[in-house]
């Protein structure tokens, strides 16, 4: 039987440089965020959804959907955010589902569902077990500025958008301290992953 992970973090706390980590051990690592672009593309279900929903003029000429005009209006209106969520997060739990079932049959030992709204979206029942890449807010700000080439009111600003990490490590079956080196959350991975019985090691 299949581990599935559920892998979670803040925007600019690490969390892609863990799944990465995770890749290098050879595990099967599924990204919600880009089961959500494939489940926009055009031909898929959700793509005649969000056009009827939206309107023609959110597509590009190639009839994909411009996700720049389409995010410029759920930006500002929050009912067309939802209705956008409600179209696109069941698609991205079907498409996940089927690639878990597949890890499953294929009998992989562990599997990691990357996933950074994990708690806010109420998906922790995929998981057997929550990972958490923290960073304290001060070190997440100033990673965020320098990522993104943001002033502190913008970085701020998204920051404040999502559950605080603080939150985030009271829900999480195990957290990664990311404030310090590479190598630091390297060795903490690997003792989270053995403590739950994970015989992976990264080459």
């Amino acid at each position: 039987m299949s581990l599935v992970i559920g892998l979670t973090g803040g925007i600019a706390s690490g969390k892609s440089t863990v799944s990465n980590m995770l890749k290098e051990m050879g595990v099967t690592v599924i990204d919600a965020d880009v089961e959500a672009r494939l489940a926009v593309q055009k031909g898929e279900p959700a793509h005649q959804k969000i056009m009827a929903a939206f309107g023609e003029g959110i597509l590009l000429p190639d009839g994909e959907i411009d996700r720049q005009k389409l995010g410029a209006i759920i930006f500002h209106q929050a009912e067309k955010r939802q209705i956008l969520n409600s179209i696109v997060h069941p698609e991205v739990r079907n498409r996940m589902k089927r690639q878990i079932e597949e890890a499953v049959r294929k009998n992989e030992e562990v599997l990691v569902l990357d996933i950074p709204l994990l708690f806010e979206s109420k998906l922790t029942f995929m998981a057997d077990k929550t990972l958490l890449v923290y960073v304290d807010p001060a070190t997440q700000l100033k990673r965020l500025m320098e990522r993104n080439s943001l002033t502190k009111e913008d970085a701020e600003a998204r920051i404040s958008s999502q559950m605080p990490l603080s939150e985030k490590v009271k829900l999480a079956d195990a957290v990664i301290d990311n404030n310090g080196t590479i190598e630091e959350s390297r060795t903490q991975l690997v003792e989270i992953l053995s403590g739950w019985g994970i015989g992976k090691t990264i080459v």
